[in-house]
């Protein structure tokens, strides 16, 4: 298993308020690749991605990264697919000073699937057109939703893992009875959408992409591949052992880890469950309940663009206004513009579009104007739409693709072109 490692072994980057983002990147593999700061907004030649504007990292090479580290729950990736859905990814927590201040205890949950087989292999299958049956396709996830058949899962993954663990290991964190936890909740999964269970405790959402949101009060929350959810929990006084589960879309694998503590029994959790779970959101209901504690300051819009979301199972094709890469349309802006941009998904998969160097703000669902979330992340259902509101930054090219990763391997990927 690859990994993205400190000078210690351990995995992730944890900064505290006002630490700069200085990072000094080897290139260990046995093969050349780049990193993508997910969520971070550095100088465009920072970003990580593969000849945008600089090339892959070769063998052994060695790059410097320093720029203002965002605050939040963030994530750090290979912009490989094949490399990223072998686990090339780790956390990146940037703590804000009442993280420090706060009287709660910070857990970090990443979310991942795997295959046992090498992830160029998967994806040659699933992008070669063959037949589904015999070559590890997952047909089992199609189900009835309002607005009609949707695709919920094109590939049945070999573990579904919490921390890099299954149930049958779960890792077990110590907490205090009647304490806080802020349950930081990253999907770094290739092509898995998640619930998150909070079982016996209520939990209530507090950050969506690492930008605070008003509390949303719930047991269960939906969470698309590239997204993070931030979760606060408060454990009963008498204590326990309290699973936090994480529920694969329309399927019944799941996995997670467990609060427990001291003293507390801890029992022993099946990797799936009875029955399927349900499909995440196809109404877009979850995404009306949030809204932002510091929205983007009211102002008209100086460019409104609308992309086209589409693609089929077969033949294996996902595509932006019906281009793959290298034939799309860049979306284009200026400098500090209000841009407005509405995804419209005619496909019959979910897709979670990520816009690179920027966050953005949900601003309508299906037509209807919302003050919501701020995020760099969405997730547009099946024949939805989902527009977003964003001034532009640094002039250069921003990459915006959807964060399906056989879907991105297959052209699923444009341009957010940005002039001075």
């Amino acid at each position: 298993m690859k990994g993205i490692l400190d000078e210690n072994g351990r995995s992730g980057l944890f900064l505290n308020p006002d630490e700069r983002f200085y990072v000094e990147l080897e290139n260990g593999l046995e093969t050349e690749t780049i990193l993508h700061w997910h969520g971070q907004i550095p100088p465009n030649l920072q970003d990580g991605v593969p000849d945008s504007p600089r090339p892959v990292m070769q063998v052994g090479e060695r790059r410097t990264y320093d720029f203002a580290a965002t605050p939040g729950t963030h994530w750090m990736h290979a912009h490989i697919p094949a490399q990223e859905m072998e686990l090339l990814a780790a956390p990146l927590i940037v703590r804000r000073t009442e993280d420090l201040t706060a009287d709660r205890q910070e857990v970090t949950l990443m979310l991942h699937d795997l295959s046992f087989r090498p992830a160029a292999e998967v994806l040659a299958d699933m992008t070669g057109g063959a037949a589904m049956e015999g070559m590890g396709h997952d047909m089992s996830g199609h189900d009835m939703a309002p607005t009609g058949m949707m695709d919920l899962n094109d590939f049945a993954f070999d573990a579904y893992l919490a921390n890099d663990r299954t149930l049958d290991d779960p890792e077990v964190v110590r907490v205090e009875k009647g304490g806080r936890v802020l349950l930081r909740v990253i999907n770094g999964a290739a092509a898995t959408v998640f619930w998150l269970d909070t079982g016996a405790l209520s939990a209530r959402a507090v950050a969506t992409d690492g930008n605070p949101i008003r509390p949303v009060s719930g047991m269960r929350f939906g969470l698309a591949m590239g997204q993070r959810l931030d979760l606060e929990l408060d454990l009963p006084p008498e204590g326990g052992a309290f699973p936090i589960l994480a529920l694969r879309e329309g399927a019944v694998e799941r996995t997670g880890l467990i609060l427990a503590t001291p003293g507390a029994r801890v029992d022993r959790l099946a990797n799936t469950a009875v029955d399927p779970h349900p499909a995440f959101s196809a109404d877009l209901s979850q995404e009306a309940k949030f809204s932002a504690v510091s929205p983007l300051p009211d102002r008209n819009s100086d460019r409104i663009d609308n992309l086209m979301l589409g693609g089929s199972m077969m033949p294996y094709r996902w595509t932006i206004d019906g281009q793959g890469w290298g034939r799309h349309r860049p979306v284009e802006a200026r400098v500090g513009e209000r841009v407005v941009l509405t995804f419209h998904n005619m496909s019959m998969m979910a897709h979670p579009m990520h816009l690179h160097g920027h966050h953005f703000q949900v601003v309508a669902l299906n037509g209807r104007k919302v003050s919501g979330a701020i995020r760099d992340t969405v997730h547009i259902p099946p024949m939805s739409m989902v527009s977003i509101a964003l001034d532009a930054g640094e002039a250069a090219r921003w990459m915006l693709h959807c964060h399906h990763m056989p879907h991105l391997a297959t052209g699923m990927m444009t341009e957010f072109v940005i002039s001075a």
